[in-house]
């Protein structure tokens, strides 16, 4: 049995033990203490932090994320260190009122119950819970999902909330060559991913959450597939009754790439105040009275002209990781702080 040691996180006074064979952030989900992450990959930086005391090591990472500087000076990545002592970390990114009501990770058996196509390119994907039969987790947040015959995961956003009744959904894009998305082009046939098959599940992680008690208006960007935790999250806002104002720009490159038109449009009936603006980077043709706005350009591009106080909004964003770096940009140009910002980080091998 591997050694245990205590860690102890500052500034919040927050204790917890890790086993010298897991990671300290995946100790930290283990006892549902919802530590700030990213892609979970030693590639983002969301969970980067300083040690004050003890021995840590870490797994392969990138630089990118924390350079070779910034090790010696005692900045390491949770996502990928390992404790070897017992140790006093200093945390560099955390909410509060977040940190000690994570949900724990659960491991899911589930059954796909749903495959369909929602444009050329894009896949709902329903798996209904069998053994436990339920799943916690909260709108906004993404699982790990096992390629089926291995052992490697992929992540994907969650469309569903909690609350929706029926099968946990997921949207997620088909790449040439993806070891999991490529699985749903082989639908039906062997070695595709078909109605019926068991597929195991691991989660929920994910920090872009709705906070209660928050006030400011909501600005929601997405692009693609990241329609998914968008949705969740207008799925949570409009079934309990905010009344914050809520704008949500979508990029895609043509009419033919927007779906899940209808239900965007009735949920933002039940909110206060909602705007819709789809965002088309290459051709705007074909969209007649479509019943909500539409811009040309890039998504960013079209936020940037439309919103004129992005520093007093709360920002939630998934898509590809340039979008979200172009979105990142915008809003540091803007002086979003950036405790207003919400997004998950995830890196090219979790995409496909």
């Amino acid at each position: 049995m591997a050694d245990i040691h205590r860690i102890t996180f500052e500034p919040v006074n927050l204790e917890m033990e890790v086993a010298e064979d897991e990671k300290i952030l995946d100790a930290a989900f283990r006892q549902g203490i919802h530590l700030m992450h990213g892609c979970r990959e030693g590639r983002c930086s969301a969970c980067k932090s300083y040690m004050l005391d003890g021995e840590v090591q870490m797994e392969d990472y990138s630089t990118f994320a924390c350079n070779d500087a910034e090790v010696e000076e005692g900045y390491v990545l949770l996502c990928k260190a390992h404790a070897f002592s017992d140790c006093t970390i200093e945390l560099l990114n955390f909410d509060e009122d977040e940190l000690l009501g994570g949900i724990p990770i659960q491991t899911i058996r589930t059954r796909v119950v749903g495959l369909d196509p929602v444009t050329r390119d894009i896949v709902s994907l329903r798996l209904q819970p069998i053994e436990p039969e339920a799943y916690e987790f909260k709108a906004g947040q993404y699982a790990d999902l096992t390629i089926p015959g291995s052992e490697e995961t992929r992540s994907f956003s969650m469309a569903t909330t909690p609350a929706t009744d029926g099968p946990i959904e997921f949207l997620i894009k088909k790449y040439p060559g993806g070891k999991f998305s490529g699985l749903l082009d082989k639908a039906g046939t062997d070695g595709g991913i078909s109605v019926g098959d068991e597929i195991t599940l691991n989660g929920p992680y994910g920090t872009c959450t709705i906070k209660d008690g928050h006030v400011l208006p909501v600005v929601c960007v997405a692009g693609g597939a990241g329609m998914a935790p968008i949705l969740a999250l207008l799925r949570h806002l409009s079934a309990s009754g905010s009344t914050r104002p809520v704008r949500f720009y979508y990029g895609v490159r043509t009419p033919g790439d927007l779906f899940y038109v209808d239900e965007i449009l009735r949920l933002g009936e039940q909110l206060a105040d909602f705007t819709f603006v789809a965002c088309l980077s290459e051709s705007t043709e074909g969209l007649d009275d479509p019943g909500h706005v539409v811009e040309a350009g890039n998504v960013t591009d079209v936020v940037d002209r439309r919103e004129e106080q992005l520093a007093k909004t709360e920002v939630y964003m998934c898509g590809p990781p340039p979008m979200v770096d172009a979105a990142l940009a915008l809003l540091e140009v803007r002086g979003t702080p950036k405790d207003q910002i919400f997004y998950d980080s995830f890196t090219s091998p979790i995409f496909d």
